[in-house]
């Protein structure tokens, strides 16, 4: 095995690991913050929250593609193979989940801090919301562990 190919390997790897542990994270963290029903708590939680999408996930969804992309070129897997397409089609799906996830989180952040200013519980909205950015969490976890079923298992495709 080239070095070269252990290296794009080993960056898809953290990658996947960042997308899998910031994900995982993130909705621990924002779970047991929401079961507090402190919009203090709330509000800070969901900023931390924020800050690693933007700083960790976003990341990892830019390099991963490439890195894979990379991958494919350097082991010669077509990119028509049928396990890459089902893994772009669900890295797409996700992506649609995490749009709006980011949105939602915010939206549950600055909910959270009108209720701090305000003095009075959380709104309607924000449980919606909530309920929203679960609902949307657990099939595109599903999906990133998927992809990782896909990729070990690319040889029985």
């Amino acid at each position: 095995m080239s070095n070269l190919l252990l290296f794009a390997q080993w960056l898809h790897i953290i990658g996947a690991t960042i997308l899998i542990g910031t994900g995982a994270g993130i909705a621990f963290f924002m779970l047991m913050a929401h079961r507090t029903d402190d919009p203090k708590l709330i509000a800070h939680v969901a900023h931390t929250v924020v800050v690693a999408d933007f700083l960790f996930t976003a990341l990892a969804v830019i390099v991963q593609p490439i890195t894979g992309f990379w991958l494919a070129a350097l082991t010669g897997w077509p990119i028509m193979t049928p396990w890459i397409i089902w893994s772009l089609a669900l890295y797409i799906f996700i992506g649609l989940c995490w749009l709006p996830v980011v949105w939602i989180q915010l939206r549950l952040r600055n909910l959270a801090r009108q209720s701090c200013e305000t003095h009075s519980a959380l709104p309607p909205e924000y449980y919606r919301l909530y309920r929203v950015w679960f609902a949307l969490g657990i099939p595109a976890f599903a999906a990133i562990l998927l992809i990782v079923w896909l990729m070990l298992a690319k040889s029985v495709f």
